[in-house]
C-alpha cells in the first residue's frame, strides 16, 4: 500500500512540476535518477541480507534441536562447550546478517533524504539564476519549491515500501524452499481423520507382491535391486539381512513414502501406486525403531493414529503390550504430558506405546521395524505372544535382529545388498544359507 500511495502521488506532483517549469523538473529528474539508481544497487542486498538471517535463524534452530535433543549425549561426552560455541555461532550468523540488512535499509533512508537536499540545493541555484535573468517568476520558483518538498512524502514512501518489499521477498525466497518441495497430492489433508475402524469394516487379507521392484535414492546406489518377494496374509514375515541390504527402504516402498525406480508392489492384487496413499496407510500400521512419541498427553498418543477410539480401545491396547500399569504410573494418569520425544518415559515404554498406538488402527499389515529393540527379555517375550495372536488376523511384517524374534516367524527373508538371498523357515535357512547362518551366529544383533 505504502508503493501505491506513493507513486500515485509522486506522479501527480512530478505533472504538477513539469506544468510549472521543464527545465527545472529535468534538472530535479537527473539528481532523483541518480539517486534512484544508487537504491536500486542497495535494494537487492537487503533482500540478501535477510535470506542470509532467514538461513541463520534456521541453522540456528537445527542448533538448538541437536543439543537439546540430544542433551544427554552431549553431558556424557563432555561436548557442551563445543555444542555452545556451536549455537553461538549461528547465533552470531544471525545477528550479523540482521545487522547487515538494518543498515542497507537505513542507507537507503539517508540518501533518499539527501536526494532531495541536493533537489532543493540545485534548483534553488538554478531557479535563482533563472529569476535573476529574468526567464522564470519568481512565483513559479516559489510553487516549484513548495512542491518539491511536498515529495519528501511519495518519496518516503516508496522507499520504505521497496525496503519492506526486498525483505518480504527475502524470507519468501526461504519459504519457497518449502513450497517447491514434491507434494503428496493424495492424503487427503483437508478432510477429517478416518476412524480407525472405518477402514476396516470390510476385511481383507493383506497379501503383498513385490514383483522385481528397484530403488535408489538420490545421488545414492541402489538401495534395491529387482527384488521379489511375496508376504502370505494372516503369518508372521521377517525380513532380515546386513547393514544396508535395503529392509527399511522396503518398508518405506511400501507405505509410498517412495516410488520404485522400476517394478510394481501390489496389495491384495492391487498395485498400490493406484491406490490413494490415505486409502493405503490407513490399511497399514507401522512402528519405526526410534518409536516416534510425540508431545502430548498419554490419551493423545494412542489416539494419533485412531483419533475415535473410545476409553475401553485404549484400556484394551495398552492391556495388549503389557503397559497397562503406565496409567496407574503417571501423575495425572491418561492426560499426564509424556514429555518431548516422549522424555517422561523409559525406552521400552515408548517401544510399547508406539506398538499400542499401531494396534489401536486394526490395519491389514502391521509392519515393524525393529520395534521390539529396546524391550527386556520378559516383556519381548509376553509382546511376541501378543504378536503371534495378532498374525491370525493381521499380517505382520518384522525386521528384527534378535534370534528369538526371527525363529517365531512363519517366513524369512533374506537380503543383501538391495537383493533377495533366500526365504524360508529358520530351520530351512541354517542348513541352506550362509548370510542367514552367519547372521544367526551372531545372533542378528548388526544394526541395520
Amino acid at each position: 500500500m505504502q508503493i501505491v500511495d506513493g507513486a500515485l502521488s509522486f506522479v501527480a506532483t512530478f505533472a504538477l512540476m513539469l506544468f510549472l517549469d521543464l527545465r527545472l523538473t529535468l534538472v530535479t529528474a537527473v539528481v532523483l535518477a541518480v539517486v534512484g539508481a544508487v537504491v536500486g544497487v542497495i535494494l537487492p542486498r537487503i533482500r540478501a541480507a535477510v535470506t542470509r538471517a532467514q538461513e541463520a535463524v534456521g541453522v540456528l534452530g537445527a542448533a538448538l534441536d541437536r543439543a537439546l535433543g540430544a542433551a544427554r549425549a552431549v553431558k556424557a561426552n563432555g561436548a557442551e562447550t563445543r555444542e555452545t560455541a556451536r549455537i553461538d555461532h549461528a547465533a552470531e550468523q544471525g545477528y550479523q546478517a540482521g545487522l547487515t540488512g538494518a543498515r542497507y535499509s537505513a542507507l537507503v533512508a539517508v540518501v533518499s533524504e539527501l536526494s532531495l537536499q541536493a533537489s532543493f540545493l540545485v534548483v534553488l541555484s538554478l531557479g535563482g539564476a533563472f529569476v535573476a535573468a529574468g526567464s522564470l517568476p519568481v512565483s513559479t520558483l516559489v510553487a516549484f519549491l513548495l512542491a518539491l518538498f511536498y515529495l519528501t512524502a511519495p518519496i518516503a514512501s516508496l522507499t520504505a515500501g521497496a525496503t519492506d518489499l526486498q525483505q518480504g521477498l527475502g524470507a519468501v525466497a526461504r519459504l519457497r524452499e518449502v513450497t517447491d518441495l514434491d507434494i503428496e497430492d493424495d492424503v487427503d489433508t483437508n478432510h477429517p481423520a478416518i476412524p480407525a475402524t472405518a477402514v476396516t469394516i470390510v476385511p481383507r487379507a493383506g497379501r503383498v507382491h513385490v514383483d522385481t521392484v528397484s530403488f535408489a535414492y538420490p545421488n545414492r546406489h541402489s538401495a534395491l535391486r529387482e527384488l521379489s518377494l511375496t508376504i502370505a496374509p494372516k503369518q508372521i514375515t521377517a525380513v532380515v539381512g546386513p547393514s544396508g541390504a535395503g529392509k527399511s527402504t522396503l518398508f518405506a516402498l511400501l507405505q509410498r513414502f517412495y516410488e520404485p525406480t522400476s517394478g510394481v508392489i501390489s496389495l491384495d492384487d492391487r498395485d498400490i501406486a493406484t491406490i490413494p496413499r490415505s486409502e493405503l496407510r490407513a490399511r497399514l500400521a507401522w512402528v519405526d525403531q526410534d518409536s516416534s512419541i510425540l508431545s502430548g498427553t498419554l490419551a493423545e498418543n494412542l489416539r494419533f493414529g485412531a483419533p475415535h477410539a473410545t476409553a475401553p480401545d485404549l484400556v484394551a491396547a495398552l492391556r495388549e503390550v503389557h503397559l497397562d500399569h503406565l496409567v496407574e504410573r503417571l501423575p495425572h494418569g491418561w492426560d499426564s504430558d509424556v514429555g518431548s520425544r516422549g522424555g517422561a518415559l523409559s525406552g521400552g515404554e515408548r517401544q510399547r506405546l508406539a506398538i499400542a498406538r499401531a494396534l489401536l488402527r486394526r490395519p491389514d499389515m502391521l509392519l515393524l521395524d525393529e520395534a521390539t529393540s529396546q524391550l527386556d527379555t520378559i516383556n519381548e517375550l509376553a509382546l511376541r505372544e501378543t504378536i503371534t495372536r495378532l498374525a491370525r488376523q493381521t499380517t505382520v511384517v518384522i525386521i528384527a535382529h534378535r534370534m528369538a524374534t526371527v525363529t517365531a516367524a512363519d517366513t524369512i527373508a533374506v537380503l543383501d545388498a538391495g537383493a533377495l538371498i533366500a526365504t524360508g523357515t529358520h530351520r530351512e535357512l541354517i542348513a541352506t544359507s550362509s548370510i542367514y547362518r552367519d547372521l544367526a551366529a551372531t545372533q542378528l544383533t548388526s544394526a541395520h
